[in-house]
């Protein structure tokens, strides 16, 4: 009877351990990503080259996480290079004044299965308004350095005059929505003792 009462609390050790801490997204398989439409007939799509997310989580499906992401908003890329230095400029993004672009979560609310809606603080340019967007938790692996990883995926519509990012050109130039979708394979950190 000892033997299994051990091996009971083994496995609910384990399972504790795999669903409590924080989680970081790797860098080399994760995009921040966004698309905005053009002349309202083309879709342009972009992303942040640098940026940081972490997830802190004691349900084994992220059902209670708290997100938080900053990215370097010099570092947004649109593949044409005088179109990314205009981005950075004072007429969208002024990254010399405003280097980041900040979210931290407020609340997670369960929309389906492993989906969630995922309502947090978005600053930008300078302006922070809560923002509401949808979250697929797509599992946990063990990935082949025997680490436990999490993918996440985050997708959403937020409206670039909320943040008074490129006034000067109107809707039917640069659609006012920008659709948001952000991939993560988080991995779990462990702490040192």
């Amino acid at each position: 009877m000892k033997k299994i009462t051990l091996a009971f609390l083994f496995i609910v050790s384990c399972f504790t351990l795999i669903a409590q801490g924080t989680w970081k997204a790797d860098p080399n398989h994760s995009k921040l990503g966004f698309t905005i439409t053009h002349m309202g007939i083309a879709d342009v799509p972009g992303r942040f080259d640098k940026f940081e997310v972490k997830a802190t989580t004691t349900e084994k499906d992220f059902s209670d996480a708290v997100v938080e992401m900053t990215a370097e908003t010099n570092t947004i890329n649109t593949r044409v290079a005088p179109r990314d230095k205009h981005l950075k400029s004072a007429d969208f993004f002024d990254a010399e004044k405003f280097p980041a672009m900040v979210f931290k979560s407020a609340s997670v609310k369960k929309s389906g299965e492993n989906k969630y809606k995922l309502t947090g603080d978005l600053t930008m340019h300078g302006i922070t308004k809560s923002v509401t967007m949808d979250m697929w938790y797509r599992g946990t692996i063990e990935n082949e350095n025997k680490k436990l990883t999490a993918g996440i995926q985050i997708t959403g519509t937020i409206k670039r005059s909320d943040f008074d990012i490129g006034p000067k050109f109107p809707a039917p130039m640069l659609s006012d929505e920008v659709v948001i979708k952000a991939d993560g394979e988080f991995g779990q950190q462990v702490e040192v003792q």
